[in-house]
Parts: C-alpha cells; sequence; structure tokens
C-alpha cells in the first residue's frame, strides 16, 4: 500500500485531480487549481511532472514514498520495460498491475504502456504478436506468460486516417467505440483509462509511481470512480459497468455515487456487446473468488437481467426460494474453492443456476406438448440453452457437461440391479451428485436427502456393501412389454450429445 507518511499527499492528489473536457483530454486549470500547495514540514514531498507550458500533468511518488519493489514484479515485464526504456522510449507498468501492488496483492497480470507503435514494439521483439483490431496491442509471448504491450491514447478528435484508409476511431450509433487506434502522450492515455485506479504509471527509470487523474487518494479512500462524463464512458464501452461491479467486489471498495448513477438506466447497453465477449465477462465475475458479493451488486444495479435473464426475473418476483439458495451456496462453494486452489468447473456453476428454471420450463412443455416426462425433459434443455447462450454465448464444451448434468439428475433416483455402479462410472457422476445434494439441501424435501444420504454412503461402501444396499432396495416394478410410441419431432433434438 502507500506508505502511510504519504496518506496526506494522497488526499491532496484528489484536490489536484485535473478537469475534463467531453473527449477527456485535461483542461487547462485556473491559476488557483495551477498554484503548488505547501509542502508539509519534515516530509519529502512528490514532485510534480511539468509539461512545457509549466501546466502540473501529474502527482510524482517517489521510490522511498510508495511500496512497489521490482521484487513483487515479474521478471518478463521486466525485460520489456527495460529494453523498451533503452531503445529510447518511455515505458510504464500501468493499470491493475500498479495497482495491485499498492494495495500489496499480487497482480495477475503485469500490463505495460508505451510511446512506441506497435509496429516498433515488434521490430524490438522476436515473441511479439500483434493482436487486435477493435484495439492494436502488442503481445510478448515467453512461453504461456504473455505480456501486454498498448501504445498511448489520444483523444478521438485527432482522427486522421491509417495507413489502410480506414479511420483510427470509428464509434457505433449508440457511442460504442469500435475502432481506436489513435496514439497520444502519457497525458492523454492516463484520461482516456476507465477508472482512477487503473491509471497509475510506475516507471523502473527512476522508480516513480505517476497519477494524472487522482487515483492514488482514490485508492486510499477505496473508491472505484470512472475518469470523465460516466454517461460517455458506459456509452463508449458498457462492458465498464461490469468492470465497475467487479473492481468494487473484489477490492472491496465502494462506487463513487456519479459513476454508480447511470448503471441501472444504461445497463440495456450490453445488449450490443457480443454474447462471446459477455461469457468472458462474466467468468471474470463470478470465477475470481469473490462470485457471490458479485452476484449480490450485479442484481442490485439491474445487471444481472442482461447476463442471467432465466435467473434475474424469478429472484426479483420471489427472493426466497429453492432458486435463490441454491444460487447463494453454488456461488459461495466456489468462492471457497478458489481461496483454497482448488479447481472450479464454470459448467458446473452455470448447470446449478439454471437447474430451477429448467425444471419449470420441462413441467411447461409436459402439460402443452403430452409428451412424456423424460422426452419434455430434453425439448426444455434445449430451450433453456438457446436463450441463455443469446445472453452469454456458452461455449458447446461447457454446454455439453451441462446436459449430463441435468440429465443424471433423472437417472440418480434409479439405483436397481447394476445402475448405481454404472451411473458412478460416469465421467459427469460427481458434477451430478454434487447437484443432488444442493438440491436436496436447498429443497428439504425428505425423499430428496434421503437420495443423497444413499448416494454419500454408496460412494464410500465396499463391493459388498454396495451390493447389500442396492438388494435392500428391492427389485424394479413388473416390467412391461414395450409398446410402439411416436416420438415428437422436437424430442430427437434433446438427446444430451447436440447443441440444438
Amino acid at each position: 500500500m502507500i506508505s502511510r507518511e504519504n496518506k496526506a499527499d494522497c488526499t491532496e492528489a484528489a484536490s489536484e485531480r485535473p478537469a475534463l473536457n467531453a473527449d477527456h483530454t485535461p483542461r487547462n486549470p485556473s491559476p488557483r487549481e495551477a498554484s503548488p500547495a505547501r509542502p508539509a514540514a519534515k516530509r519529502k514531498k512528490p514532485a510534480k511532472h511539468m509539461d512545457n507550458s509549466g501546466t502540473v500533468s501529474a502527482t510524482v511518488i517517489p521510490r522511498n514514498s510508495h511500496s512497489i519493489s521490482r521484487q513483487d514484479i515479474s521478471e518478463n515485464a521486466l525485460k520489456v520495460l527495460y529494453r523498451l526504456n533503452k531503445s529510447g522510449f518511455d515505458a510504464y507498468l500501468v493499470g491493475g498491475g500498479v495497482r495491485d501492488l499498492l494495495l500489496e496483492r499480487k497482480p495477475k497480470d503485469f500490463d505495460i504502456a508505451t510511446n512506441a507503435t506497435p509496429d516498433e514494439v515488434r521490430k524490438l521483439f522476436r515473441n511479439c504478436r500483434l493482436v487486435g483490431r477493435r484495439f492494436r496491442l502488442a503481445h510478448i509471448m515467453f512461453g504461456p506468460d504473455i505480456i501486454e504491450v498498448a501504445t498511448f491514447r489520444g483523444p478521438h478528435d485527432n482522427n486522421e486516417p491509417a495507413d489502410d484508409g480506414k479511420a483510427r476511431s470509428q464509434q457505433g450509433k449508440n457511442g460504442m467505440l469500435l475502432r481506436d487506434n489513435i496514439f497520444g502522450t502519457i497525458e492523454e492515455d492516463a484520461v482516456r483509462r476507465d477508472f482512477t485506479i487503473n491509471s497509475l504509471y510506475y516507471s523502473v527509470a527512476d522508480f516513480t509511481v505517476r497519477d494524472y487523474v487522482g487515483g492514488l487518494a482514490d485508492l486510499q479512500q477505496r473508491i472505484i470512480r470512472l475518469i470523465g462524463d460516466p454517461e460517455t464512458r458506459y456509452r463508449e464501452d458498457p462492458v465498464r459497468m461490469l468492470r465497475a461491479i467487479r473492481f468494487a467486489a473484489k477490492l472491496d471498495m465502494t462506487i463513487e455515487p456519479k459513476t454508480a448513477a447511470p448503471i441501472r438506466t444504461m445497463s440495456t447497453l450490453l445488449r450490443d456487446i457480443p454474447p462471446a465477449r459477455l461469457f468472458e465477462e462474466v467468468l471474470k465475475l463470478l470465477q475470481a473468488g469473490d462470485g457471490h458479493r458479485t452476484f449480490e451488486l450485479l442484481r442490485e444495479y439491474d445487471l444481472l437481467d442482461m447476463l442471467f435473464p432465466l435467473v434475474a426475473g424469478p429472484l426479483k418476483e420471489n427472493p426466497d426460494t429453492p432458486l435463490s439458495r441454491i444460487v447463494d451456496q453454488v456461488l459461495k462453494n466456489t468462492d471457497y474453492r478458489i481461496h483454497n486452489a482448488q479447481r472450479v468447473n464454470p459448467a458446473f456453476l452455470f448447470a446449478v443456476m439454471l437447474w430451477y428454471p429448467l425444471c419449470e420450463h420441462a413441467e411447461k412443455v409436459t402439460q402443452e406438448s403430452g409428451l412424456a416426462y423424460y422426452e419434455a425433459f430434453a425439448i426444455a434443455i434445449n430451450d433453456i440453452l438457446d436463450e441463455q447462450c443469446r445472453a452469454i454465448a456458452i461455449p458447446k464444451r461447457l454446454t455439453t457437461t451441462m446436459r449430463d448434468i441435468w440429465q443424471l439428475q433423472l437417472r440418480l433416483p434409479r439405483r436397481q440391479g447394476k445402475r448405481a455402479v454404472r451411473l458412478m462410472e460416469n465421467q459427469k457422476f460427481r458434477a451430478a451428485f454434487d447437484l443432488l445434494e444442493l438440491r436436496a439441501n436447498v429443497e428439504g424435501r425428505h425423499e430428496l436427502q434421503e437420495l443423497a444420504h444413499w448416494w454419500a454412503d454408496f460412494q464410500l461402501a465396499n463391493a459388498p456393501q454396495q451390493r447389500s444396499m442396492v438388494s435392500e432396495l428391492g427389485s424394479d416394478p413388473v416390467k412391461r412389454r414395450p409398446r410402439p410410441r411416436r416420438r415428437h419431432p422436437r424430442a430427437r433434438q434433446g438427446n444430451g450429445n447436440s447443441e440444438s
């Protein structure tokens, strides 16, 4: 974290946050704003970074006033920073890496910002590949470790055509940025970032931290604040609403009122985001160890409707149902496993969250079609997955697992003969059993609890004990001669092995 002796300096930085124009570029402050503050007695005050006009553009925190150490920075990130500096370019560690180091947390990624263009970066690193059309980035590959390098971004009004003749910046009808490859200075880059706490720059050249927008003060006060006009910034990229929620939950911070105010009314802008991108964002939201708190905030700000509409609606109608209890429990369990370095599977999480909407829809299909429940259940699976994937594009590898977990719920009560042993050999048995246990806990039905207890004991029993447990169940009902029946055309789609 920022050293204690520098807390006053960080608070002072908030008052020095530059005013912003509509395009998020710094506005020249008034003479009163530009006047230097009185130095604190017996304490080394952070130096002011001046541009050529003499305008204060940053608070510079010296090495002895912050807690960042190169020992906590990725060796590969340091290699990139040093090579860029040695080649005559400015380069800074930026974003979440700096934020987390100041909070004394272990960063997940180390991103770099520089005045070198993507092509110039590629010339310096043979292990570099350029990615992205919307935002042109350089990825420096060190085996599985990827260091992301971005060129300083500039304001949208400096929109000269690129070499390919296309506009460097392009916005959609709702104001969303479709293309953003306008390069600029570090000062312009700072105000183009999303949140103040992510707009902090660490230099390995002089070991200072540069703050252009009051991020240090917000970090100290634990505030999530957008840079610039919130409505404009959300229109540029609606995913920023989800990022605000994620950071608030992850860092245990408060969303600043002006940043929070437009979220509920602008949440529908998420419909303009590709479902595949929203799927990746959902994984970050719910599988980072703070999923339970994140889910609560998503509900509070009406963002859940855009991600899980089949869950959001019933939760609004009745907040105390088996659905609400099972979602609450599975998120707590997921957080626990992540904090204990245990593996988690998003397919199981989604299967649990959608279980009760699936059951309700299966009953509806049964009543409307007159089909047997098993056939109606297969149809309902297709319908539920179709609707959910319109919101977030869950990959087929996960939906296949979800189908198996759901269909095993219908098979778990049938344990006679060799069925129980065969079910245990199914690769998805353990996940299906975990869902069964959750259902028994939240519903409290005696027969469901008995079934869950039986399977728990059966897994611990040896072969003779298992045979005894099965024999105590009694024999199968008298088998009736099968009779031909006509299958409903839709029923063939839901056999659990294919996508609709």
